[in-house]
């Protein structure tokens, strides 16, 4: 398969990334430890509404299934949202998409009422979008989804961590992306 260029992707797909989220605790929203990125959890908030494409509308905070007030649907949509956050994160720390050489894993958690077994197809809109964006041979990477009776913030989803490998990279020591300028 040819080389997809994620930023030229962004711009066909008509995608614009919101600014790259701060940490919410005593963490660092991305770390590159020799030729991996290792992007801490984001949920669908951290794409903030003012700087996003996509409707936000059509999520809600809450559970999926029966009796939640979260749709499969929305849930879906929801990850997906997470993806732009966390692209936008890995833009930050790596200073462009194009030095991204492959997902390598991703793990999520979707908040659901015991009764929900599609947890699956709602990472789907993460893993969609990783797809279009880096292609099909370096945007589909391992992964794993549980689901829980809730998440921080009361979100639907939440895509707990991501490892990138780092095109051209070699082994080196740790690094911790803390430029003021990268992370608003």
């Amino acid at each position: 398969m040819s080389y997809v260029n994620p930023n030229e992707r962004l711009k066909e797909l008509g995608i614009h990334l919101p600014p790259p989220c701060k940490a919410a605790g005593n963490y660092r929203p991305a770390v590159v430890c020799g030729n991996l990125l290792y992007v801490s959890g984001h949920t669908p908030d951290d794409a903030r509404p003012e700087h996003f494409v996509a409707d936000l509308t059509k999520w809600c905070p809450g559970q999926v299934g029966v009796g939640g007030s979260v749709t499969p649907n929305q849930a879906y949509d929801g990850a997906r949202d997470t993806g732009l956050a966390i692209l936008a994160t890995v833009q930050a720390a790596l200073r462009d998409l194009a030095n991204v050489k492959r997902l390598v894993w991703a793990t999520g958690q979707i908040a659901c009422t015991s009764d929900f077994t599609e947890h699956p197809s709602v990472m789907n809109g993460f893993s969609d979008l990783m797809a279009q964006v880096f292609g099909e041979e370096n945007g589909i990477g391992g992964r794993c989804v549980t689901g829980a009776s809730s998440l921080a913030g009361n979100m639907p989803v939440e895509v707990t961590m991501c490892i990138f490998e780092i095109a051209g990279s070699s082994a080196g020591p740790m690094q911790f992306i803390e430029d003021a300028d990268a992370f608003r």
